[in-house]
């Protein structure tokens, strides 16, 4: 049975925030990203550029870049001026200072974030309108940086991710006729360093809006910083921007050394593969590595105003393994295997003995609450490789540092006792950390040995969102990677299905990272039910929508 949603009726743009038609919207953008990444195929630079200019001049677009920047996690987070969109009234009328006559951005609030080596990372906040504004530019700019992207690029791109790029190192290593040395390559700064006048020249956007951008420079402790190269890491664009910067070192490699497949390249085996700004490139001998390929990557790079960093760009045999992106990849005999690496294993385990240290004489139910979060996160992103005897060993560490958590509250118990009260027999494992939280839930610790291991299918490597011909291809991979996460939640699974895995009200994707809102379509307070038939999955905002015209 299919469930209907009153859906408000289109207006004029005039009318508000809620009574935009953002099915409308969508497809208007939609349809335009399409013909710049077709134009883009076909080197039609101009057409390129003509369109871009419609798109970023259009009414939907503008909405959907104010809709995104008030959607997304930073969206209480304001820049130098305090300001946030936070009611309708501001998001409508925000539309309208998305112009480009008159526009200068303000400059970035400097914060820092720390890393996993202790250190910090810079990272520049813009104001509300520059975010809307990167937003409204990335619409246009994103169709071209996807048609011209390497193959092996997965980083800071739509549908793909890190497992993507483990499983190219699988495939391009794993064979017994695989290369054997593989050269790490670490870039000094990339974020930094990236020249400006070559991002001006290279990349197709509005080369003003662009310049402005880049030298905006950032306030830290009330002072002024000009910046003269690098683009600044926090701004919704910079990412796709440090891409292009990168995208053409995979097609400088293939045309010294040959394509994937081709004859030349069963003599070198040379293959690349990137995530952002880390990389490797595969060879078959370790002289080969250091004296033609290194130097054609810091030519690339030195184009570009970067550098490799001396000493993290190391030469490894892979017998040896290396680590790359949180996981050892090495092969044992003729075995290649990808574990988590020993640092992020210890990263992960310092991280909840930090929480445990933090919270001494918290709840165990708040225990539970703050580590498996954690504990899950860790266990999916490893799903894919050899993981199971580390999640073995991370759940046993876990376990002694929660045994020496409980036995400091109570220093003068039993152990006897402290196991009773702590922890219970949960179908065949008697220590499963519990707690009771104060509404009456009884709260589990996850193991992370439970999180059964699956292997990643890789994405295609020429598959562009912005290409009709993988429409279908990329709806199959949404569905398998819904079906993978929702296990145990059978009714949300069956609600996006049931809609053909689309919000009815714009008819766009429901996908993790829109996230989703359960609408009652008769509400609980008027006797609505919580069966399927009364319920329907909406994007957020979609939600607000609803309610609001039903005001």
């Amino acid at each position: 049975m299919s469930t209907s949603v009153d859906v408000p009726a289109s207006s004029h743009p005039t009318a508000g925030w809620h009574s935009i038609d953002w099915e409308t919207s969508h497809r208007r953008v939609r349809e335009l990203q399409v013909r710049i990444a077709k134009a883009t195929a076909s080197q039609q630079w101009r057409k390129v550029k003509a369109l871009q200019r419609m798109l970023v001049r259009s009414f939907s677009a503008k909405a959907l870049a104010v809709k995104r920047v008030t959607e997304n996690q930073g969206k209480k987070t304001p820049g130098v001026d305090g300001e946030c969109w936070d009611t309708p009234e501001n998001k409508w009328n925000a539309i309208f200072r998305l112009q480009r006559k008159g526009y200068k951005p303000k400059p970035l609030r400097r914060v820092y974030i720390p890393k996993a080596n202790g250190k910090r990372r810079p990272l520049g906040i813009p104001t509300m309108q520059d975010r809307a504004m990167q937003a409204l530019y990335l619409l246009a700019l994103e169709p071209v940086s996807e048609t011209l992207a390497d193959r092996n690029s997965y980083g800071f791109r739509p549908m793909r991710s890190t497992a993507d790029a483990i499983e190219q190192c699988f495939v391009n290593l794993s064979r017994k006729s695989s290369a054997q040395w593989v050269l790490e390559g670490d870039i000094k700064g990339c974020f930094d360093n990236i020249d400006h006048q070559w991002l001006i020249d290279h990349v197709l956007m509005d080369s003003v809006i662009l310049r402005k951008w880049l030298n905006a420079g950032y306030l830290e402790s009330d002072q002024f910083h000009s910046t003269v190269a690098g683009t600044p890491q926090g701004g919704i664009i910079s990412p796709v921007l440090a891409n292009l910067a990168l995208d053409g070192l995979e097609a400088e490699l293939e045309s010294h050394f040959g394509k994937k497949n081709t004859k030349a390249s069963y003599k070198t085996k040379v293959n690349y593969v990137r995530y952002a700004d880390d990389f490797i490139v595969s060879g078959i001998s370790k002289e080969l590595l250091e004296d033609e390929v290194k130097p054609i990557v810091e030519a690339f790079m030195a184009k570009r105003g970067l550098s490799l960093s001396q000493e993290k760009t190391v030469i490894t045999h892979i017998s040896e393994g290396f680590d790359f992106l949180g996981q050892n990849v090495r092969k044992y005999g003729d075995k290649c295997l990808i574990k988590p690496s020993h640092k992020n294993v210890k990263n992960v385990l310092a991280k909840i003995r930090s929480i445990l240290n933090d919270n001494k004489t918290a709840p165990a139910w708040r225990i539970v609450q703050l580590l498996n979060p954690i504990i899950r996160g860790w266990a999916n992103y490893h799903r894919g490789v050899v993981a199971k005897e580390t999640f073995n060993y991370v759940d046993y560490r876990i376990w002694k540092m929660l045994w020496q958590w409980c036995k400091r509250r109570h220093l003068n118990r039993r152990k006897r006792w402290i196991k009773d009260k702590y922890f219970k027999t949960v179908g065949a494992r008697h220590w499963t950390f519990q707690g009771v939280s104060p509404d009456g839930a009884v709260l589990n610790l996850l193991y992370a040995n439970d999180t059964p291991i699956k292997r990643h299918t890789k994405i295609v490597a020429e598959a562009n969102p912005y290409d009709p011909a993988f429409e279908s291809y990329f709806e199959q991979r949404l569905e398998r990677v819904w079906r993978d996460s929702m296990k145990g939640k059978g009714k949300i699974l069956r609600l996006w299905l049931r809609q053909d895995k689309r919000c009815p009200c714009c008819k766009q994707f429901i996908t993790q990272d829109t996230g989703w809102n359960i609408h009652h379509v008769v509400e609980r307070c008027k006797g609505g039910s919580d069966k399927l038939d009364n319920l329907v999955l909406l994007h957020p905002n979609c939600h607000r929508m609803l309610h609001s015209s039903r005001k």
